[in-house]
């Protein structure tokens, strides 16, 4: 039998450690408690403009979308089981989105590679985008310290390219549908100002986001 010296064993430690932390640091318990969000991000102001490759190599400008609302959700890791949750119930709802004349991309720290593979495995009906530096992630503020990843949230931007709702720590089970039905209440109720949606918004402004399942994911 093999007896390893005092630093082999600090050092897998080290490792174990690492690992755990790494896990914790995806779940959505984390992420409640993270205060490291962007505080300028915040509802009514104009989206922060960005260029990234599809999972096909082709880039997706948030500014060529003027005209139409799009929803951007951010996710922590491609293939993993919630992220595949979440992309799985977007898919199978995408037509409520696209019938409110939405579009849906999801954007990761994962490579286009990456990308490919999780959008062809689960035959995904909407772009992943590849965020690889996660200049993005830290642009929109959802970046989770130390490891890079975003945090799970999502952002509806409207024709004139301004947040109208932001939800964070969202259940993958559930965003989907909350999608939908919060823009079917930003479409019709365009007598109340953008600044105060009837779902999620930042936690600055005093307001949450709809209950998750309390599951980690």
């Amino acid at each position: 039998m093999r007896i390893f010296g005092k630093n082999s064993n600090d050092r897998g430690l080290c490792l174990a450690t690492t690992f755990l932390a790494g896990l914790f640091l995806l779940s959505p318990v984390c992420a409640r408690a993270d205060t490291g969000a962007n505080d300028q991000i915040a509802i009514d102001m104009p989206a922060p403009d960005f260029t990234l490759p599809d999972q096909n190599g082709k880039p997706f400008k948030l500014s060529d979308r003027k005209g139409t609302w799009t929803v951007v959700y951010f996710y922590p890791k491609a293939d993993s089981p919630g992220c595949t949750e979440q992309a799985c119930a977007f898919r199978d709802a995408i037509k409520k989105i696209e019938s409110r004349n939405g579009k849906l991309v999801g954007i990761s720290a994962d490579s286009q590679d990456s990308q490919k593979k999780f959008h062809d495995k689960h035959n995904l009906s909407f772009d992943l985008l590849a965020d690889s530096d996660s200049k993005v992630i830290s642009q929109y503020g959802v970046k989770v310290p130390l490891i890079g990843v975003a945090r799970r949230t999502t952002f509806i931007v409207d024709p004139e390219l301004k947040i109208r709702s932001i939800a964070r720590d969202v259940d993958p089970a559930f965003d989907a549908e909350w999608t939908a039905e919060t823009l079917d209440e930003l479409q019709s109720d365009t007598s109340k100002p953008s600044s105060a949606p009837a779902k999620p918004v930042t936690p600055s402004s005093g307001k949450t986001s709809k209950p998750s399942s309390g599951r980690a994911k």
